[in-house]
């Protein structure tokens, strides 16, 4: 639907605009929630979902509840819709897929909406936005949904945490935890792991396996870093003990020039150790911050 080059308009018409819309679209029908005009009542056989709808799951707890409200109440704040291309008589959502399926499980026959005219890619904006808004979010789906917004659409962690209200820290740490294994990730949608747990075990050699012992001994998030600490120590250890000494070598000129060029690329210091007469060595980062270390986790993900 999209290309996957970053888009160049920044905030453009933008990302703030976008959320004004986005922000009305309340899942919450309560009486003190302010109506908002429809611009059109439509069947709701009329109304598609949008394909490209980065969510999947939908709890079916919060379903029955949100169809309970609409039985009582009907649907208070209109979906946002566009008309689609197949169909100028159809309707595919652009935000306010939960209400549909809700609408449909209380057995509505139309649905208030209000008419937009998005292009496909601010559609798609629209739907990573709208989720992360949601409260009920786990923290992979949240990452994920950043992730998105700064590949996709080419927004800095700074123009998202200025928009969106999170800090640049906490939206930086959550996209951190997309280098996890599928499993551990696994166990952080089902809220077997918070957020907490599995940033103690990203740098660990196999976080999986420390993931399993976290959540069998029910462990403390606490207790997780120091877990993860002393098994990187053991790590390190079993390392040098089975390791010959590397013998001091001087560096030639090239290796030289070549740590000089990817400390200044990076911002950071670069070590460079090649081994004396093979094609193997080692290459060392060294970072100051945790900031930097984002900056350095971002440019090697891109």
């Amino acid at each position: 639907m999209t290309d996957n080059k970053p888009k160049t308009r920044g905030l453009g018409r933008g990302l703030s605009a976008l959320m004004a819309d986005v922000s009305a679209q309340d899942d919450r029908t309560t009486e003190s929630t302010q109506q908002r005009r429809p611009d059109l009542l439509v069947p709701i056989e009329k109304v598609f979902p949008n394909p490209d709808q980065p969510r999947r799951s939908f709890g079916s707890d919060q379903l029955e509840d949100l169809a309970a409200s609409i039985r009582e109440k009907g649907v208070i704040q209109p979906l946002i819709v566009r008309r689609r291309k197949a169909d100028s008589g159809t309707f595919e959502i652009v935000a306010g897929e939960r209400r549909w399926r809700a609408a449909q499980m209380a057995q509505l026959h139309e649905l208030p909406v209000l008419v937009r005219d998005f292009d496909d890619t601010e559609v798609l904006e629209i739907a990573i936005i709208e989720n992360i808004q949601r409260a009920d979010l786990n923290p992979v789906e949240e990452a994920v949904g950043y992730k998105q917004l700064m590949e996709k659409f080419g927004h800095t962690q700074d123009k998202l945490s200025a928009v969106l209200g999170k800090s640049r820290s906490y939206i930086a740490n959550l996209v951190r935890l997309l280098q996890l294994p599928d499993e551990v990730q696994g166990y952080l949608r089902d809220g077997q792991l918070s957020a907490g747990h599995a940033r103690a075990l990203i740098t660990a050699q196999d976080p999986a396996g420390l993931a399993r012992k976290v959540i069998q001994q029910g462990l403390s998030v606490r207790e997780t870093e120091r877990l993860a600490k002393k098994a990187a120590t053991d790590d390190i250890s079993a390392s040098n003990a089975s390791s010959k000494p590397r013998k001091a070598v001087e560096k030639d000129a090239d290796t030289r020039a070549l740590e000089g060029d990817l400390s200044a690329n990076l911002g950071m210091k670069v070590t460079i150790q090649h081994d004396n007469g093979q094609e193997s060595g080692l290459i060392s980062i060294r970072y100051t911050s945790l900031d930097e270390l984002d900056d350095l986790c971002q440019k090697l993900g891109s």
